[in-house]
């Protein structure tokens, strides 16, 4: 069978897409992990923690749904703009909400867009994907046919979103778990939005 099957009774587990992504994201992290340990970053090496806590749940998930090989390039992607919104410096030039100066704090749309907002949309864009497949692949272990036979319906597409937007509500509680434990972080707007 091909690497990108999506049958779960594919025998390999490790095949070249896999390794050549967990290469990637190792790759990435351990710069990121050097970066923010040479920085003293104390928020980064906690979101670093959190990105190997969830790489290991996406590895089992993997395992059992059979992610696509296109989203876990989409997830990897999300990795690395998360990482680099946090670690990668601005030019003094580009407009900024706040006081450091990195890819996170970036007007890419000075009062309409920021770079934080584009990698959330995309990440929880993904993230609902990632829904979409796990549900599919549910659906057709219960049905007993091919995941390709199974169709989204409004329903189904709207639960997919909703667990989307539910875990970006988890990762603002994780963000302002940050706010509450580390000093200086670059994440605001937490406390006085009760």
């Amino acid at each position: 069978m091909s690497a990108q099957s999506s049958d779960r009774s594919t025998p390999n587990f490790w095949t070249r897409d896999i390794i050549a992504i967990l290469l990637f994201n190792a790759a990435y992290l351990l710069f990121s992990a050097y970066v923010a340990m040479g920085r003293r970053n104390a928020e980064f090496a906690f979101y670093l923690a959190v990105m190997v806590i969830l790489g290991a749940c996406l590895m089992i998930v993997h395992h059992r749904v059979r992610l696509s090989i296109g989203v876990l390039w989409c997830l990897s992607l999300w990795g690395l703009l998360h990482m680099a919104g946090g670690l990668m410096p601005v030019p003094e030039s580009w407009p900024i909400d706040g006081d450091i100066r990195v890819l996170y704090s970036w007007w890419i749309i000075p009062d309409l867009l920021k770079y934080d907002q584009l990698v959330h949309v995309y990440g929880f864009g993904v993230t609902t994907w990632v829904c979409w497949q796990g549900v599919r692949a549910i659906l057709a272990d219960r049905a007993h046919c091919s995941r390709e036979e199974i169709q989204p319906t409004f329903g189904i597409l709207l639960v997919c979103v909703a667990a989307g937007m539910g875990f970006g509500a988890l990762n603002e509680v994780v963000e302002f778990i940050a706010v509450l434990t580390i000093p200086n972080t670059n994440v605001g707007g937490y406390i006085n939005t009760g």
